[in-house]
């Protein structure tokens, strides 16, 4: 999933773009606050990290405007500000989520998985459709009960599938969640994704909708032992 990281720490802001990177998020890493505000209205992200220390404009004025415009971007406020008083104030100003420094890389990916579980209306954390499962936490995915290796951008893209699924994603869609501002994208990088998950998940899992873009096709069915078999 594609995430707004916004913070002027460069080291703090470095460790989070790799790491979570390795973790299987894209992530666009912005540090100041007049940036950060408009960003979120030319790229579709999933959840955001907020630093409230901001140059320009301070995070609490970002996060409010965003509030005030209706945008429901998902917000983790990841702060040295922790104060009760503080906390309050970024909660009260729209945050879903609050984290204060030091933390750890793996607290960050796991409130980010819960956030965006709850964006899109999942109470369980594994991702499952038909006989295909993944797990979020572990980037693991199973056909049945065997583990299936996917490479990243086909895990980012199985998970974008997944989470949406009753959605028809065109073309241009999933080329912005899959790739991150400097990332090169090949004219038949999502064709070729797509090909590589039908070809190691089923020939149906993914459905072409013609001059519209892809969605999960049906889903096979759990494999079942009839009743009476040894």
């Amino acid at each position: 999933m594609r995430i707004l990281l916004i913070e002027d720490d460069r080291l703090i802001g470095d460790g989070l773009k790799v790491g979570l990177g390795k973790m299987g998020f894209t992530v666009d890493w912005i540090n100041d606050g007049f940036v950060a505000r408009e960003a979120p209205h030319s790229t579709p992200y999933d959840a955001a990290i907020l630093d409230l220390s901001l140059p320009g404009l301070d995070g609490l004025k970002v996060l409010r405007e965003w509030r005030q415009n209706g945008m429901v971007l998902p917000v983790l406020v990841l702060t040295a500000r922790d104060a009760l008083e503080q906390r309050v104030a970024g909660l009260d100003a729209g945050a879903d989520d609050y984290l204060c420094k030091p933390f750890a890389l793996v607290e960050v990916a796991a409130r980010l998985n819960a956030l965006m579980r709850r964006s899109h209306g999942q109470a369980k954390p594994l991702l499952t459709h038909g006989n295909v499962s993944f797990d979020p936490r572990s980037r693991t995915v199973r056909l049945g009960n065997e583990e299936i290796a996917l490479a990243p951008k086909e895990l980012l893209l199985l998970e974008l599938f997944m989470r949406n699924s009753q959605r028809v994603l065109p073309k241009s869609l999933i080329e912005e969640k899959l790739y991150s501002w400097d990332e090169e994208i090949g004219s038949n990088a999502v064709e070729v994704h797509v090909h590589h998950l039908r070809r190691k998940l089923g020939a149906s899992f993914i459905r072409t909708v013609h001059k519209i873009g892809y969605a999960l096709g049906k889903a096979a069915p759990e494999k079942t032992v009839p009743k009476g078999s040894p």
